[in-house]
């Protein structure tokens, strides 16, 4: 007879892991405890020794579904005569921390409950078990118990704590338990109209829907603006209200034979659609696809996402037949946080943006956005934007990691706090732009914080002195006396897809940082780079040849100033592209070329993103831009797939020349070759491009080096595809985000890693 003392970490706690632990002592008739504690859970069993190795076989091949074990550490420890098993109250450490889970879409159990009529949760529309639900948005701090969350101003009815005291319920320790009885409620609100509960509050809103309105609904973090996706004058009114002109919105269907009408559908799609992290997903759309183009104007995708909470289903129940696709956008103006409270100040904004809302009394602690996915060509899960059912789940990294605060970029930011072996990746905050949204960053880093009981030690911010990131991280550091590590945009970029990959060490790597800005160490605009890497530092091997960027974000909302600027920087005439002039008033033209003549607020940039926006522009595909990214998107969208051609790049040493492509591309325009294959010509030129300079740096280097990706512009399909294949047929190791997105949603991690290494020097 043995004794056995486990500690495991990871996601452990609010996911079922202590009844299954239960569950299998009974089974096996081990005797001991489990508990909580705030660096993970605790066993300590008892019995004969071939019973305790079939435990510890099952603890690490069959945890509950929603678990995550990162570590495992057990030993053996004297033998006591305990009596049974149980399940001891949670202890908390004040020094120790745990990865937190992130909110779970509805499980299938959960889903049959409220729609059986015979079941005392049918139709309850906050229906959850350990297997489901809520966790992240409504957790206040470690552990992760009932009192320290939203919850805790619901006490139970006598059923709901039987099955959260029972270790043999689903329900047990399910923090968010809850039922019609004794758990949150639905209101209808109309302004200036009587307030609708309970049932009759999820009826009116779907009657509203039905009649063409917008309804401001409550999710599990934050509002969302709901309207019927086919009706085009309800889409029009919706996109006036937001300020949004042309950015798609996500459509969320009834379910996946529903997607299949309009999209293609294949089974690893199917499986992200319906997986516990329920993103919305960019699918193909079909030619006949019925939904209107106002949705997303000018894709050849659409964002679903379905049902992943009881309230959606209801809600679908109630809509149906009528109504099987639903707009479900952000409920904010264009480019601020996604409103989330139940204030006067957010249902004063909320009437600015809907006709009416469905609201519940379950407060959200932390706002977070729907996250956004696609599956590439090699099935591949390709992240867009990591908010709910990602994060805050950690990154493992292999190395211990001092603890660090990461600030962060300006656009598409997160932030990354650091500790052990985790790196804790922040939700999408959104761009840095406004006031708002600066203030959801503070807040967000300090809650952060307070979960997962990180100090920091040092901070760690981008080059650029005007991000409101690196404003906050100098402000910090000079109240704190924390050291300061300023790190440049494009090697974070590398570092992060190094660092996901156990590669930032002392050995090379190529990595190509393809985006729209970066501040670079010469003060320019950086952004079509080919560095060489490690975890001493980078050298800046290639760059796209520099252009001017008149008016800075001026010239970014208008790709037509970029374009007339690539040629003015290329020796070429305004008169030997229509396009663009076509879109420039004559005195917008006149202050253009005395601007760019004397430099007048211009900076010098390589950025391969601007480019992409110069092309499109060029090609008369796009000329003003209502959201980032819309004029290479675009451009992408009218590229012809079986054209192989492909116009040539040329390198001087350290610059990768433009004068022979935009002279091929003008060419072309005045023979009249079609859009289509001017763009496939081009988009072929970059991939052919990214393997001559791989093969230059092998060569110079003499060994072989392995190829990191990442920057925005990679989230460009048909770039990412060609390039991956080509590198690979070459006999380069391509390295590829895993968890963060391509874009500047990685920065934060990349800063980290650097961050720590930094600082391991410094002693």
């Amino acid at each position: 007879m043995l004794g056995r003392h486990y500690h495991i970490t990871g996601i452990v706690q609010g996911v079922g892991f202590r009844p299954f632990v239960f569950q299998t002592a009974v089974k096996l008739n081990l005797k001991g405890n489990v508990c909580n504690s705030a660096d993970g859970v605790l066993i300590n069993i008892f019995g004969p020794k071939d019973s305790l190795d079939l435990f510890h076989e099952v603890l690490q091949t069959t945890p509950p579904p929603r678990a995550r074990i990162d570590f495992l550490e057990y030993g053996e420890i004297p033998f006591l005569n305990e009596k049974e098993f149980r399940i001891l109250p949670s202890q908390d450490i004040e020094s120790e921390f745990l990865p937190v889970s992130p909110d779970i879409s509805i499980c299938e159990a959960c889903r049959k409950e409220i729609l059986d009529t015979q079941d005392r949760r049918y139709h309850y529309p906050f229906t959850n078990c350990t297997n489901c639900g809520p966790r992240f948005s409504i957790i206040e701090k470690i552990p992760y118990d009932r009192p320290n969350t939203s919850m805790k101003s619901f006490p139970m009815c006598q059923s709901c704590a039987d099955e959260y005291e029972n270790p043999l319920d689903r329900r047990f320790h399910a923090q968010p338990v809850a039922c019609r009885s004794c758990g949150p409620q639905l209101t209808f609100l109309k302004y200036s109209s009587d307030r609708i509960f309970g049932d009759r509050a999820l009826l009116a809103a779907a009657a509203s829907i039905k009649c063409g309105n917008i309804t401001a609904i409550k999710g599990i973090g934050g509002f969302h603006l709901a309207c019927d996706a086919m009706n085009e004058t309800v889409l029009r009114r919706l996109r006036e209200l937001k300020h949004r002109s042309n950015k798609p919105f996500a459509v969320m269907a009834k379910d996946i034979s529903t997607i299949q009408n309009y999209c293609f559908v294949n089974p690893d799609e199917s499986a992200l659609l319906q997986s516990a992290a329920a993103p919305i997903v960019l699918l193909k759309k079909k030619a006949d696809c019925a939904i209107p183009e106002a949705v997303a104007p000018a894709q050849n995708n659409l964002g679903f996402i379905i049902p992943y909470t009881p309230l959606h289903i209801l809600l679908f129940e109630m809509l149906s037949p009528e109504i099987e696709v639903l707009v479900m956008t952000s409920a904010n103006f264009s480019e601020e946080p996604i409103v989330f409270g139940d204030s006067k100040k957010d249902l004063e904004l909320l009437e600015q943006l809907s006709d009416n809302i469905l609201t519940h009394d379950r407060p959200i602690i932390t706002r977070i956005d729907d996250s956004v996915a696609r599956i590439d060509q090699e099935n591949r899960l390709i992240m867009i934007r990591r908010a709910r059912g990602y994060a805050p789940d950690p990154i493992l990294v292999r190395q211990h990691m001092r603890q660090i605060l990461a600030t962060g970029p300006e656009l598409k930011n997160t932030f990354c706090l650091t500790r052990g072996n985790y790196a804790f990746v922040s939700h999408h905050i959104g761009d840095m732009e406004n006031v708002e949204t600066f203030q959801a960053y503070q807040q967000e880093i300090e809650h952060y914080k307070t979960i997962f009981r990180v100090v920091p030690e040092g901070i760690a911010c981008d080059l650029h002195p005007n991000y409101l990131s690196t404003i906050y991280a100098e402000k910090l550091s000079n109240e704190t006396g924390l050291p300061l590590i300023r790190i440049q945009h494009h090697y974070a970029h590398i570092a992060s897809v190094l660092g996901e990959n156990h590669q930032f060490g002392s050995e090379s790597a190529i990595g190509l940082a393809f985006d729209g800005t970066g501040y670079g160490t010469d003060g320019f605009i950086w952004g079509g780079e080919a560095l060489l890497c490690n975890h001493q530092g980078f050298d800046r091997v290639f760059h796209l040849d520099n252009f001017l960027l008149p008016g800075g974000d001026t010239a970014i909302r208008k790709p037509y100033r970029q374009a007339l600027a690539v040629l003015s920087a290329n020796d070429f005439s305004w008169e030997d592209s229509f396009q663009p002039l076509s879109a420039i008033s004559d005195r917008e033209k006149e202050l253009l070329k005395i601007q760019l003549e004397h430099r007048i607020n211009c900076v010098d940039t390589s950025s391969m993103g601007r480019l992409f926006d110069a092309v499109s522009s060029l090609l008369g595909i796009c000329q003003v831009i209502s959201y980032e990214g819309q004029a290479a998107i675009e451009l992408e969208n009218v590229c012809d797939p079986f054209c192989k051609e492909f116009y040539p790049f040329h390198i001087l040493e350290d610059r990768i020349l433009l004068k022979p492509v935009i002279g091929n591309i003008l060419d072309d325009l005045q023979q009249g070759i079609p859009k289509s294959i001017i763009s496939a010509k081009f988009h072929q030129g970059i991939i052919k491009l990214c393997l001559e300079i791989c093969d230059r740096i092998r060569e110079t280097a003499n060994m072989d080096v392995s190829v990191a990706l990442s920057g925005g512009v990679w989230q460009n399909q048909t770039l990412l595809c060609g390039v991956r294949e080509l590198l690979q047929k070459n006999r380069f190791t391509v390295l590829l985000p895993k968890q963060l997105p391509y874009n500047d949603g990685c920065i934060s991690y990349g800063q980290a890693i650097i961050a720590n290494e930094v600082m391991n020097r410094m002693g």
